[in-house]
This record gives C-alpha cells, structure tokens and sequence, in this order.
C-alpha cells in the first residue's frame, strides 16, 4: 500500500523524478529555462566568435539558426548546441585564421568558416550511417566519465577570467608572465596541439594569486554563484525552477547601471537591418542566409589544404568525431546522473544537420555546449522545448538584447560556474 501511495502520489519532487529518468514535460518551464540560456550564453557567443578569428556580433546573429535544428534532431532534453571553445579553436586552426583574414580579409574569412562547417555537418552525417555513433557510445564508461570531466574543466576555464577579473584579458596577461607561462610554453613546445594546458594554468594562477582579483568584479561573481547555488532554498516554493539565475543577473545588471560598474560587460549589441531576413509571406524571419551555392565554391581545399579535397574530407571528418565525443561525454553524464537514455546515430545525425545550418548561416562549426547543457538541466528544462525557446529568442529578440548591454560578464560567468564547479572539484564517479 505504501508503493502504491508512492507511486501515486503528486508531492514527489522534480529533482527526485528527474533521477528516475527524462522529466515529465513542462512547457512552463522549458520557456523560462530556454529564456535563461538565452540571456546568459550571450557573452559565449561573443566571445567564441571572436576565439573563430571574426568579430564578435558574428556569434550572436548566427547562433538562432543552427541551435533550432539541433532541438528539432535531438533526442535529449537538456543537451544544446552551439560554437564552443573547442569548436572555435580547431575551426581557426585547421583554417589557419589570422593569416587567412590578414591575407583575404574577414569577409571571405566568413564564407571559408561557413563552407567549412557544411563540410563538418556532411562528414557528420556520413559517419552516422556508417556507424560511427554506435561505435563511440560503447567507448569505456571511465572513458567518457573522464572526458565529461574534461569538459566541465574547460567550461571552469573559460568562465573564470571574466568573474574573477574585471577585463578577462588581465588573468591571460598575467599567467604568460609567471611560471605557469613557462609551462604553458614547455608543454606546447613538446605537445603542440595540447591547448587545454592553458586553461588548466589559469585555474592554478587564478585561484593561488588572490591577490590579482579584481575586488569588485570578483564580488559580484561569488556572490552570484553562491545566490545561484543556494538561492533556491531560500526563496518562495511557487518560484519556478531558473528563478535564481533570473534575480541574480538582473540585480548585477541594475548595480552596473546605477554603480556604473568599470569592468567587463555584454555591451554594445548591433542589430540585423530592418530590411534584412528571409520573407515566408507575411512571416518575416530575421536571419540572413549564406550563398549555398557560393559557400561549395569557396577555394577551401586550395587554400588551407594543400590542393587536396581527400586531406580537406579527412580533416572534416576527424573535427566531427572530436566534436562528437563532447556530445557523447554530455549525454553519458546524464544518462549516469538522471538515467536519461539517449542514441548515439540520432546525435550525431543532430550534430550533422546543426553544423549544415550553421553553414547555411555563416556560423563557425558547432558541437555539443558542456556548459549550456548543465545550465539548461539546471534551471529546470523538462524538453528540448528549452533549447527551441532558446534558438528562437536568439533570432526574433536580437533588437531587444541591447536591455543586456550593461550586464557584467562577472554575473554571467557566474552562472556558468554554478553549473559546473562542483562535479569539476569533487568528481564523484572520476574518483570512485
């Protein structure tokens, strides 16, 4: 009699019902969530898109486009998409940015960008029918436990410049002048292409030289973090879930307007010509799409690959299995954390076609968002629902995100930390 009360009971908690598998759908929820992400992603996609070799709007007028086909393809409920440090670094590499744009100019820098990631998202694809998918999913549980670690890492790298800092300029300036520099420098020198060196470094000198914080930017980050992470017991029940990330940033962004606040913020967000955008009759979506034709012209095998479209199909290739292990350490973690099933093909096919949107729209490569993700199951997604509401926010509300515009990347950072530090300093099942 007690199971079947149990069972049928309505009380039971939603942190409780999401550890026996995928949450019971909650549009509600999924909209505030999907709302959160694309407020607090804001500064990633800059900031990615400047780490791509471009300028930095690039990132937020591309961004709606292929997230929307990645929750139309996936199966998960909390996993997103978009251009992530990885993504960004290896597309600038294997393009060879900075020469490219000083030589031929950012314009054509785009068009190279975009034709490459429709090479990525077709390489994607053709390695889901082959059987790739599958073959990556049976990788070893300690595998891909320590590559979802890896990731979460990662993600505490990137945010922890901008928290703790008032320009995240400052922590890599002072990191390549001390003796961590030196490692960074020895290890690449020995290890090339070992960029997570440089992240790590940055953690130790971040949090073993206090001193150099910025004292109010690193206020306002752990402060918000902690808000983030234990607000909720402290607020009203009838909140809904995500209502803490909402508090927290808009209280740091109404202190930077009225404290005028000197560190690091969204700032200035240009908006799509009025004219601009595809026209479906009286439906007007706000997206300029690419020459798809021009982008399968675009000299890329010439002039970043010797001449050769084998070596330019290899490289593609090899950037989509790498791409997909991000994906693959996201959703093992879920499924291991909230039993939340998932298929490796369905995913991958997902990667393929988010990456030919991407494409279609100028966008660098994109891949599976460590970071987005636990932010989305944080805040209470129950569906991918929340990654759509996201995706359409970021195409249909470019106008109105300039109301973000004095919003310290302190706050947003914090909201990204709150999501991982924990797993990244007490890694459960890394050291079980």
């Amino acid at each position: 009699p007690q199971l079947v009360a149990s069972k049928s009971s309505s009380s039971r908690s939603n942190t409780e019902a999401e550890s026996m598998g995928a949450p019971s759908f909650e549009p509600l929820r999924d909209i505030i969530s999907g709302a959160i992400m694309a407020a607090t992603s804001v500064p990633q996609l800059i900031a990615y898109a400047e780490t791509v070799g471009y300028a930095g709007y690039r990132g937020l007028s591309t961004a709606g486009p292929p997230l929307l086909a990645w929750g139309v393809a996936t199966g998960s409920p909390w996993m997103n998409a978009g251009v992530t440090s990885l993504t960004a670094v290896m597309a600038k590499t294997d393009l060879g940015g900075e020469a490219y744009v000083a030589q031929y100019g950012e314009e054509e820098y785009v068009e190279l960008v975009a034709a490459y990631s429709l090479y990525v998202g077709v390489a994607s694809i053709v390695m889901a029918l082959i059987g790739f998918g599958k073959l990556a999913q049976k990788a070893p549980t300690a595998v891909k436990t320590g590559f979802k670690w890896g990731c979460e890492l990662g993600v505490l790298s990137s945010a922890l410049p901008n928290g703790l800092y008032a320009f995240g300029s400052t922590l890599k300036a002072n990191v390549a002048t001390s003796v961590f520099g030196d490692v960074v420098k020895t290890v690449k020198g020995v290890v090339p292409g070992a960029t997570g060196v440089s992240g790590v470094c940055n953690i130790l000198y971040a949090v073993t030289n206090p001193q150099t914080w910025d004292v109010v930017a690193a206020l306002l980050f752990i402060s918000c973090t902690l808000f983030v992470m234990k607000g909720k017991a402290y607020l009203p029940k009838s909140l809904p879930p995500g209502s803490e990330v909402v508090l927290a940033t808009a209280a740091a962004t109404v202190f930077s307007v009225y404290y005028g606040y000197e560190g690091g913020i969204v700032g200035e967000i240009p908006t799509l010509d009025s004219d601009a955008g595809l026209s479906f009759g009286p439906i007007k979506i706000p997206i300029e799409v690419m020459d798809i034709k021009g982008l399968l012209n675009v000299p890329i095998a010439e002039r970043c690959f010797g001449g050769s479209m084998v070596k330019l199909f290899i490289t593609a290739a090899i950037f989509s299995a790498i791409n997909f292990l991000s994906i693959v350490g996201i959703a093992s973690g879920f499924e291991s954390d909230n039993n939340v099933s998932w298929s490796a093909p369905r995913e991958l096919i997902a990667q393929g076609v988010s990456n030919i949107a991407a494409g279609a729209v100028g966008s660098a490569p994109v891949s599976g968002s460590m970071s987005r993700s636990l932010v989305s199951r944080m805040t209470g997604a129950t569906s991918k629902l929340g990654c759509i509401i996201t995706a359409l926010l970021w195409i249909y509300m470019m106008p109105y995100m300039s109301v973000m515009s004095p919003t310290p990347k302190a706050a947003l950072s914090a909201v990204i930390v709150s999501a991982v530090v924990k797993n990244v300093v007490m890694p459960k099942k890394l050291l079980a």
